[in-house]
């Protein structure tokens, strides 16, 4: 077989919403987009949503919106993809990077707690493989050190403290203690890359909760000036009969998604609870499968959440990242693409020019020594799904 590691499942539904948007004549910000983002709040149970041209594009106009910049701090995972710490230097403010707790994929919460101080603006939690974070601690963090918290702007001051943008790449439908993702952080930004459980090839949407003082028109309106050069009026406001004038309000962005994009969207929303149930039976299969395997596997569903099923990891017991490499090499020569997630963020060259060491992370660094990610998407079949645990089984009694 040739299993590939995840590739869009993009079926007859899909097209079809395409073409109906390349025939329509409008195929940039218009009303596929609209509904989209209408479609996006109300499966997030929150009152508004934005889609822009990616989860970053989401994060980082965030940021901006929040008026975090030089002279603040803001804190995440050293176990993440780059995209989370990236944005935060393209504001101009500073990366603080917190370790995982021992054995765990999320931040160590003391160590978080800890790392708070005067110049912290936001923090961002990474929902990583489609699991949520522990929000109940997150808040209780926050809400602690709230006397630490000098507010820059109207939209800081309204939230009062500490705020928490959740990086919700890999959430998309996932939920905890009967709270979908989307309402529980403050803001969460998703993906819907083509790799993501729900894809619009690229793309991305922000959500945020219902806090008080907050006018969410106001807000709404706030993103797409960002999101469209500071413009008043987007092009769908502007067809209207005499209604071509317009403003630019400040030089702002380019990242708005377009009804192509909104259109896959769309019909991929439509399928989404099937789309999540055949992510669980695969785990499911997966986890019987390799329970008596010397490993441990990211846990997706107990008492308190659902995940969203986005990535089955997996770490070898005892094993060293070489002896991982040799698996993952082996798997490839039987046909089955696996992939690592992730590198800590302090061994890449860019944040370690920035004076990250790796040493300092060391609960992150003894997850990424023995992690690997197995193949999960809904294109595959039974069978397959057993061939790739039949293969890792037999790979791993010959190199292990």
């Amino acid at each position: 077989m040739n299993i590939p590691f995840s590739p869009p499942d993009i079926g007859e539904e899909e097209i079809k919403e395409v073409v109906d948007t390349l025939k329509s004549g409008w195929i940039t910000t218009g009303p596929k987009t609209k509904l989209f983002e209408q479609r996006i709040a109300a499966y997030c149970r929150t009152s508004r949503a934005v889609c822009l041209n990616s989860a970053t594009a989401c994060m980082e106009t965030t940021l901006r919106i929040l008026g975090v910049g030089p002279g603040d701090e803001v804190i995440t995972s050293a176990y993440t993809y780059t995209a989370t710490a990236s944005v935060v230097c393209h504001v101009g403010a500073k990366l603080v990077l917190v370790d995982t707790a021992p054995d765990s994929f999320q931040m160590d919460y003391g160590k978080l707690e800890a790392a708070v101080n005067e110049r912290t603006k936001v923090i961002i939690p990474v929902e990583l493989g489609g699991v949520i974070c522990d929000y109940d601690r997150l808040f209780q963090i926050v809400e602690h050190k709230k006397s630490l918290f000098h507010p820059a702007n109207e939209l800081q001051k309204q939230i009062g403290r500490v705020i928490l943008m959740a990086d919700a790449a890999h959430g998309f439908g996932a939920q905890r203690d009967g709270k979908m993702c989307g309402e529980i952080a403050d803001f969460t930004c998703f993906s819907f890359h083509a790799v993501k459980n729900l894809t619009t090839a690229e793309g991305g949407a922000v959500t945020w909760r219902d806090m008080p003082g907050i006018d969410q028109e106001a807000l709404y309106k706030q993103y797409m000036l960002m999101s469209l050069h500071g413009q008043s009026k987007d092009a769908l406001a502007k067809t209207k009969l005499g209604a071509w004038e317009y403003d630019i309000i400040a030089p702002y962005y380019k990242c708005n998604m377009t009804d192509i994009m909104a259109s896959i969207g769309l019909a991929q929303l439509k399928r989404y609870p099937e789309i999540l149930k055949r992510r669980r039976q695969l785990i499911e299969m997966y986890d019987a499968a390799l329970a008596d395997l010397p490993v441990t596997r990211l846990v997706h569903f107990d008492d308190r959440g659902v995940s969203s099923g986005h990535l089955y990891l997996v770490r070898l017991t005892g094993k060293s990242r070489e002896s991982v490499n040799q698996v993952i090499s082996k798997m490839a020569e039987a046909g089955v693409a696996t992939n690592v997630h992730y590198k800590p963020l302090p061994l890449l060259s860019a944040y370690r020019n920035m004076g990250f060491d790796i040493k300092d992370y060391p609960n992150a660094f003894r997850m990424f020594e023995n992690e690997l990610t197995l193949p999960l998407h809904t294109c595959l079949t039974d069978a397959q799904a057993a061939y790739v645990t039949d293969t890792f089984k037999k790979v791993l009694m010959e190199l292990c």
